[in-house]
């Protein structure tokens, strides 16, 4: 599993004894796959992670975060927080798996809750800021959106610490990867939609729809 999730990385961002990488293997479902993890170096190979939080943005709220990286606004907004000492998030997304959902995937919490998971970013005292991930126990709301139950006491929770040019670097090389993916796309469908006209009106340059990189 860790070999294909290897894959997938795109990029991984450190910080002490833990980590946030980005994966590529959820942009046909629309999603940004950031992975949040803990480790301890002090145990055996193998049994250091001690804990692994996934989180997925949907495509559009990520393009709207990745427009506040590139153009400058994220990091005005960062330094009003700080003069202002605003401990608000920067930014916050919801999300988690029901309970409906657990219970079909055969993997129901033994509390019966859904499975709540948010990433916030948070300015930090001794870094620029604090990309934050927490999982616990949650509800859906009327929305549909799971929201977490478990206040200020996740069961699992990893604090990336990060520069603002070490988030930049996470937010843009994620964005040219799903770039780079979303071109292809529509290059395939292309391909297959021209396929299928009649003969002879379109002229199609590669076999068996194989691109040219």
């Amino acid at each position: 599993m860790a070999e294909e999730r290897n894959q997938y990385q795109i990029t991984r961002k450190d910080a002490k004894n833990c980590f946030v990488e980005s994966l590529s293997d959820s942009f046909e479902i629309g999603k940004i796959h950031l992975v949040f993890a803990t480790y301890d170096t002090s145990k055996p190979a193998g049994q250091r992670q001690t804990n692994n939080i996934p989180i997925y943005i949907t495509v559009d709220e990520f393009l709207e975060l990745y427009r506040k990286v590139a153009c400058g606004e994220l990091w005005y907004i960062m330094q009003n927080k700080k003069k202002n000492a605003d401990s608000t998030p920067l930014y916050q997304s919801l999300g988690g798996t029901s309970a409906e959902r657990l219970a079909k995937q055969q993997r129901s919490r033994s509390d019966g809750m859904s499975q709540s998971r948010i990433v916030q970013l948070v300015c930090g005292s001794k870094v620029d800021f604090l990309l934050v991930a927490e999982s616990g126990p949650g509800a859906t709301n009327d929305k549909g959106l799971i929201v977490p139950k478990f206040g200020n006491k996740p069961e699992n929770r990893v604090a990336v610490g990060m520069t603002f040019e070490t988030f930049a670097e996470l937010i843009l090389t994620t964005y040219i990867h799903y770039s780079a993916w979303l071109s292809s796309f529509y290059i395939r469908k292309a391909i297959v939609d021209a396929k299928k006209k009649p003969n002879g009106s379109v002229e199609v340059p590669f076999k068996n729809d194989e691109l040219p990189f």
